[in-house]
């Protein structure tokens, strides 16, 4: 590969709102080389055999968490905002750093994943977390692509949430 993963990520000033700098991780997906190296290196950071069912954040935490599902022959369970899913389902409302969000799960059980793109304040990160206890899973871990470090000081079980890059 020419360039690293981290230098694939494409900075969008300004967007979805003045101040905010988006992260675009459009070009990471879009390689097959590159997706293929960074699909291989985060689940190279996770004990697979803790882990029944991998959940992922709406929307781009889809994408992640869904190919790591697959490739690791584990179950897959969204976590999508309002109104998306059919019912019954458990909802959170919650803060993020440009505005109020409502996430949505349907029930289930086992031991979970968290899979996102971008940790930044923690508070979609959170939220998920509440929801999906609510929802019956216990997490076991979470995983991001990248985690803006100057925006995010949670951590998960004493520890920095997991994250192949950092910015």
């Amino acid at each position: 590969m020419q360039k690293s993963l981290k230098e694939l990520v494409r900075h969008v000033p300004h967007f979805p709102k003045k101040g905010i700098n988006f992260l675009d991780i459009s070009p990471l997906i879009s390689s097959h080389e590159a997706f293929t190296v960074l699909l291989s290196q985060m689940g190279a950071m996770v004990d697979w055999t803790k882990i029944d069912i991998v959940i992922g954040i709406e929307s781009r935490g889809f994408i992640l968490g869904a190919a790591l599902a697959a490739k690791h022959n584990k179950g897959f369970s969204p976590c999508r905002k309002a109104g998306k899913l059919p019912p019954p389902v458990i909802s959170e409302a919650y803060q993020l750093e440009y505005g109020n969000a409502t996430l949505e799960m349907q029930t289930g059980h086992g031991r979970a994943l968290i899979v996102d793109d971008v940790l930044a304040t923690g508070g979609t990160m959170k939220a998920t977390m509440s929801i999906a206890e609510k929802a019956g899973y216990k997490i076991e871990e979470l995983l991001v692509l990248i985690d803006i470090c100057e925006l995010n000081k949670m951590t998960f079980k004493n520890e920095r949430v997991k994250s192949l890059l950092q910015f």
